[in-house]
C-alpha cells in the first residue's frame, strides 16, 4: 500500500489537521476510539494510506504534530477524534515563535527539528511503500512559516525521491490578524518553492466569501473556514483512500499539472457549495459540476482566472458516474472556453473518479488549478513585503534571531523571478507550433 505521512506544523496546520482526521475517520467509518464500526468492506480496503493498524484492530492516524507552543497537545486532543491521536505522535517545546519566521527557522525552530524527524521517521520506517508527505501549514505565522519551512528543506533533503504535498493558508489584505504577515510569508514561499512538489494555496478572505455569499453564513468563524479547507483536502485525497474507476496518486498529480520546476502553485475549488435552504433546488449533475468548478466566486484563493492561463489542471469527481460524461463535460468547457487555456498543453486537464461519494450528497468534484492568475496573490504578498522592508520595519526582531538583510532580499528576488516565470509562460502562446513552421519553412527553402 501506497502509505502517506500526514505533518501538522503550528496552530493553523494543527487545527486543520484535526478537522482533516475527524472528516476522514467519519468517511472510513472510524470510531473515536479508533474501531472501525462502517457499513462496507470499501472503507477498509485502502486504510492503510493514511492510518496504521494498531493492537485489536484499532486504527491510529499516521500524522506528526509538530509545533513550537506546548498549548497545541491540549488542542489535538481535545477535539472530537482527539483520543485518535497518540501522544507520542505530538512534538511540542517552548511558548510560541511570536509570529517570528526567524525563530521557527534558526532559534527555537532548530532545538526541535530533531525530534520531529526521528518521528516523522518511525512512522516511515512502518511503512511497506511510502508515497510521500502530506503538510499543512499557515504562511502567515511563525511555527507555520519559519517551522514548516525547515521541516520542508530537511524532508526535501532526507527523502529526495518522494512527493511533498502542502496545503498552505496564504495571508490576506482583508483578514489579517498579524503585522509581519509579509515578511513571513515570502520567506515561506521562498523556501515552499524549492521543497514543495505541489502546493495547494488558500486565503481566508475568499474562503470567508464563499461562507457569507455562497453558503449564506452571516457571521463565519474559523471553525466555518477550517471545514471548506479539509473538506477540500478530503476531496483530493479520496482517490487514494477509495477505489474507483480512474484513480490517482500524489505522484500522477505531480507529473500531470507541474510543467516546469517551480511551478507548482495550485488553487482550489470544491462543489457542489449551497445553502441548507437552496438545496432542494439544486439539481446535480456531472454537467453542472463542471461548470462551477470553473466558476470564481467557488475558488478559495482571491485570483480573477480571466487575468490568466489554465497551465494544468486535474478534477477528482466523487461518486457514480460514467468516465465517458466526465470526459465530454471536460471537453466541452475546454472547447467552448479555448481562451482560458494555455494553447501549448494539448489536454490541460487531468481526471479522476471515485465511487465513493460525500456524506450528505448524490456527487462531488474537487478542482485543482496551475493558473498563472496565482502571480496576482504573489504580487501582493511582495506588495505588502516591501512597504515594510523599505522602511526596515520590524527587521530587528529578525535580525536578532540570527538572519541577514540579505535574507530578505534573496527571498523578495526569488518569488519575483517565479512571477516572472509565470508570466512568461502564460504570454507564450505559440509554443507548440514553433517546430512544425520551422520544417516547414526548411522545406520550402529546399525547394527554392
Amino acid at each position: 500500500m501506497r502509505e502517506i505521512v500526514v505533518v501538522q506544523v503550528g496552530n493553523c496546520g494543527n487545527v486543520i489537521g484535526s478537522k482533516f482526521w475527524e472528516l476522514i475517520s467519519d468517511e472510513h467509518g472510524i470510531e473515536p476510539d479508533g474501531v472501525w464500526r462502517g457499513n462496507t468492506r470499501l472503507q477498509l480496503e485502502r486504510i492503510e494510506v493514511y492510518y496504521a493498524e494498531g493492537r485489536k484492530k484499532r486504527y491510529f492516524p499516521r500524522c506528526a504534530c509538530l509545533d513550537i507552543d506546548q498549548a497545541i497537545t491540549s488542542a489535538v486532543q481535545s477535539g472530537p477524534y482527539g483520543r485518535l491521536i497518540d501522544s507520542n505522535n505530538i512534538v511540542t517545546k517552548g511558548d510560541g515563535t511570536g509570529n517570528n519566521w526567524a525563530r521557527g527557522y534558526y532559534t527555537d525552530g532548530l532545538e526541535l527539528v530533531q525530534p520531529s524527524l526521528d518521528l516523522i521517521r518511525r512512522h516511515c520506517e512502518s511503512t511497506d511503500c511510502l508515497q510521500g508527505f502530506q503538510l499543512s501549514q499557515s504562511l502567515g505565522g511563525g511555527t507555520g512559516s519559519g517551522f514548516g519551512s525547515l521541516i520542508l528543506q530537511k524532508l526535501s533533503e532526507e527523502y529526495p525521491d518522494r512527493i511533498i504535498n502542502t496545503y498552505s493558508v496564504i495571508p490576506s489584505i482583508m483578514v489579517s490578524t498579524v503585522v509581519v504577515e509579509p515578511y513571513n510569508c515570502v520567506l515561506g514561499l521562498n523556501v515552499l518553492m524549492e521543497t514543495a512538489s505541489e502546493a495547494i494555496c488558500m486565503d481566508n478572505e475568499a474562503m470567508n466569501d464563499i461562507c457569507t455569499k455562497t453558503l449564506k453564513i452571516s457571521f463565519p468563524t474559523i471553525r466555518d473556514v477550517n471545514h471548506l479547507i479539509c473538506s477540500v483536502m478530503t476531496g483530493v485525497t479520496a482517490c487514494f483512500r477509495f477505489p474507483g474507476q480512474l484513480n490517482t496518486d500524489l505522484r500522477k498529480i505531480m507529473t500531470n499539472m507541474v510543467p516546469f520546476p517551480r511551478l507548482s502553485f495550485f488553487t482550489p475549488s470544491l462543489v457542489p457549495l449551497m445553502s441548507r435552504g437552496s438545496k432542494p433546488y439544486y439539481k446535480i449533475s456531472v454537467p453542472s459540476l463542471v461548470q462551477n468548478m470553473f466558476d470564481s466566486s467557488y475558488n478559495m484563493c482571491r485570483i480573477d482566472p480571466r487575468h490568466g492561463k489554465i497551465l494544468t489542471a486535474a478534477a477528482v469527481f466523487r461518486g457514480r458516474m460514467s468516465p465517458r460524461q466526465v470526459d465530454q463535460a471536460l471537453l466541452a468547457v475546454q472547447d467552448k472556453n479555448a481562451m482560458w487555456f494555455a494553447e501549448w498543453v494539448p489536454n490541460n486537464i487531468k481526471s479522476a473518479i471515485c465511487d465513493i461519494p460525500p456524506r450528505g450528497t448524490r456527487m462531488s468534484a474537487t478542482f485543482i488549478c496551475n493558473n498563472t492568475a496565482i502571480t496576482e496573490t504573489l504580487r501582493r504578498q511582495v506588495g505588502r513585503f516591501r512597504s515594510l522592508l523599505k522602511k526596515k520595519a520590524f527587521i530587528h526582531w529578525y535580525t536578532g534571531e540570527g538572519m541577514e538583510e540579505k535574507d530578505f532580499i534573496d527571498a523578495e528576488t526569488n518569488v519575483v523571478e517565479l512571477i516572472t516565470q509565470y508570466v512568461q509562460y502564460q504570454e507564450d502562446k505559440h509554443r507548440s507550433t514553433m517546430e512544425p513552421a520551422e520544417e516547414g519553412e526548411n522545406e520550402n527553402d529546399d525547394d527554392e
